[in-house]
């Protein structure tokens, strides 16, 4: 009996770390991001100096547009802003579509550079932290590298060793419990985030979603392994073929049907708030993270996004 339970309980291990073929679902590129994407006009819910703005106001400002396969959205960089009206304009965008298990490759060019910056490519759920938040692209004053987090409620760990090539900042998903940190593991390279990440001419995101796993992937634009299927946007994708990842998320110790529900795909940029802002001076930013944002709108010049193309596959 013990012997037999041994056997299921690798076999489950084995499924969980192995991948799997998907077929591709959905294709979005330049304007085509405008029909498959909202811009959420909301109140900032980290608590950032940004103002964000709906589509019409976006286009009209050119706080988002695109040429060709460049689709760009940024924060303003040429308003002083009053100290007592709301903050910087800038975009956060929703995806119309929600997906459980599925995988997504983000070909992004530039991702938003500065002090202040706090951009992110990220999944969340409805119910928040109780359907779940995938956080892939994310960070905050141009401090690389990159960090891959899930926040969940509570029952939700990771062990301290897995197969992944970063490293963890925690293991405990819990947002309430963590006040907010979640379970983060940091990409081993330099040019995953920020300036390096741009001048090495941006690169790949992937992240697989499934009930056994979560796994986040990066490659830069000129590295020597990133895979053909990546690479290409290929019709259909393999997965198995793709190497460690940086982050991998098993479900052991968190039963992710219950932890993850359906989720919407959104990247945004905001500014100072509960992160950027609390570490601004530890950072090595100039005096406060409110005033600057207020009174440097040049400082916010390359504060943008230029993504390539998505696809994502089911």
């Amino acid at each position: 009996m013990f012997a037999s339970r041994a056997v299921l309980v690798l076999t489950g291990l084995a499924a969980g770390v192995l991948g799997a073929q998907y077929a591709q679902s959905d294709s979005h590129q330049g304007d085509g991001f405008l029909k498959s994407f909202t811009h959420e006009a909301i109140s900032d819910p980290t608590h950032g100096r940004v103002n964000y703005v709906d589509q019409a106001t976006a286009l009209a400002q050119n706080l988002t547009f695109s040429s060709g396969d460049h689709f760009v959205i940024r924060a303003d960089h040429t308003t002083k802003l009053s100290a007592s009206g709301p903050g910087r304009n800038s975009v956060r965008l929703q995806s119309n579509k929600k997906y459980t298990t599925h995988v997504t490759v983000w070909n992004i060019r530039h991702m938003p550079v500065g002090c202040g910056t706090w951009p992110a490519v990220w999944e969340v759920g409805d119910n928040w932290p109780n359907e779940g938040e995938i956080d892939i692209l994310e960070g905050v004053n141009d401090v690389s590298p990159n960090q891959a987090t899930l926040h969940t409620n509570s029952g939700c760990a990771m062990p301290a060793s897995r197969s992944q090539t970063g490293s963890a900042t925690g293991n405990n998903c819990d947002s309430a419990a963590t006040n907010n940190a979640g379970c983060g593991v940091q990409e081993p390279a330099s040019n995953s985030y920020g300036p390096a990440f741009n001048s090495a001419g941006g690169g790949w995101y992937a992240m697989e979603r499934t009930n056994s796993f979560i796994k986040v992937w990066f490659w830069s634009r000129n590295a020597g392994n990133v895979p053909s299927d990546v690479k290409n946007g290929a019709t259909s994708i393999n997965t198995d073929n793709w190497g460690t990842p940086f982050a991998y998320f098993p479900s052991q110790s968190c039963n992710m049907a219950d932890h993850f529900g359906e989720h919407n795909l959104i990247i945004n940029l905001t500014l100072c708030g509960d992160w950027a802002g609390a570490v601004f001076g530890a950072d090595g930013c100039p005096g406060d993270c409110v005033s600057y944002v207020n009174n440097n709108p040049s400082a916010f010049t390359d504060a943008y996004f230029d993504v390539q193309w998505l696809k994502i596959y089911q």
